[in-house]
């Protein structure tokens, strides 16, 4: 069993001959120059997921600018994050927590505030950050959710580099039939990670998803990621195609589907919560992918959601690049959000 992100590892080299072994006589050489170090990848990320989130923090970062701990910061406070989408339920437990954290503290200083509650937004995030592990199922199918323009189709595209890239074969299913050019973006994205594809002109999305994951088991693929069409969960017939899918796709595996992401814009506030709960109760989710997180002020709908709908987050994306897709860190977002 290995996660997504983890490299195979390099083939054994051979043992070395006695000859081989031998000293070799000494050599005087000058001392190699260092090369300059590049940023670790992960922190290069961050740094994006900081700009990202810029909008968001600014607003709520202001409300530690002022000379004492009373009520009316709190009521900022409050009015902040509620304008983040952070959602009343999340924002009463923030508050609640945080006070208790400047009192048991003993805190005075308004911007020493400011890192007590990045501490109760990691706590808050917590029950979200879980991995995607690969390896319990082979093949492991994974179906994808998400309403038209949440960036469902391009989440695949960079979650199967991610899958590739920790030494994971990947087999994709273009099911997404009712959208004319969902099929040839998933066949771009395909030649870019050169992985297979399983598609057909105008077929029955269920039957794609029974032939890919058939053919999953068939070729040993570690992964079948299926791309379902995107709708609102108002669409009831289109929800209830979502529910023929993963009911056909037991047919073909009756362990699967293994896992069931829905795609989320974190542009889109207080509705991505919405999202949630309707197509975890059409599918019962296991997890979430949050894209478009780069520039948004709404950054605070995480915590939404893990106060009311807590919904693991696998990933989340802050650009169009195959790299701007990365593990979800609670800890590392909270910092984020009010850097």
């Amino acid at each position: 069993m290995f996660s997504f992100f983890r490299k195979k590892p390099p083939p054994p080299t051979a043992p070395a001959s006695p000859a081989a072994s031998a000293p070799a006589p000494a050599v005087t050489a000058p001392p190699p120059v260092p090369a300059p170090s590049a940023p670790p990848p992960r922190q290069g990320w961050l740094d994006k997921l900081k700009a990202g989130l810029r909008k968001t923090g600014s607003g709520i970062a202001t409300v530690f600018t002022g000379t004492q701990i009373d009520d009316a910061l709190y009521d900022e406070l409050e009015s902040a994050l509620l304008m983040a989408d952070t959602g009343v339920k999340a924002t009463t437990h923030l508050l609640n927590d945080l006070k208790r954290r400047v009192k048991e503290s003993k805190t005075t200083d308004p911007a020493a505030v400011k890192g007590l509650l990045a501490d109760a937004i990691a706590d808050l995030l917590a029950p979200l950050q879980k991995p995607l592990v690969i390896g319990e199922h082979k093949p492991t199918v994974i179906m994808v959710a998400g309403v038209n323009g949440a960036g469902k189709t391009t989440s695949i595209g960079k979650l199967t580099r991610h899958l590739a890239d920790g030494g994971a074969t990947v087999l994709l299913a273009a099911a997404d039939t009712f959208r004319a050019a969902a099929r040839e973006q998933l066949a771009v994205w395909a030649d870019r990670n050169t992985v297979e594809i399983i598609t057909q002109q105008g077929g029955d999305p269920a039957a794609v998803s029974f032939d890919a994951v058939t053919a999953g088991k068939a070729r040993g693929r570690d992964v079948v990621l299926v791309d379902t069409a995107g709708r609102l969960p108002t669409q009831l017939h289109l929800m209830e195609e979502l529910r023929k899918i993963k009911r056909v796709v037991q047919k073909a595996e009756p362990s699967a589907p293994h896992e069931v992401l829905l795609v989320i814009d974190g542009n889109t506030g207080q509705n991505a919560l919405m999202q949630v709960k309707a197509f975890d109760d059409a599918l019962q989710l296991t997890g979430l992918v949050i894209t478009k997180l780069d520039g948004t002020a709404k950054g605070g709908v995480l915590c939404a959601i893990a106060r009311e709908k807590p919904v693991p987050v696998y990933f989340i994306g802050v650009g169009e690049k195959l790299e701007d897709l990365e593990t979800f860190d609670a800890r590392e977002f909270a910092q984020a959000l009010l850097a």
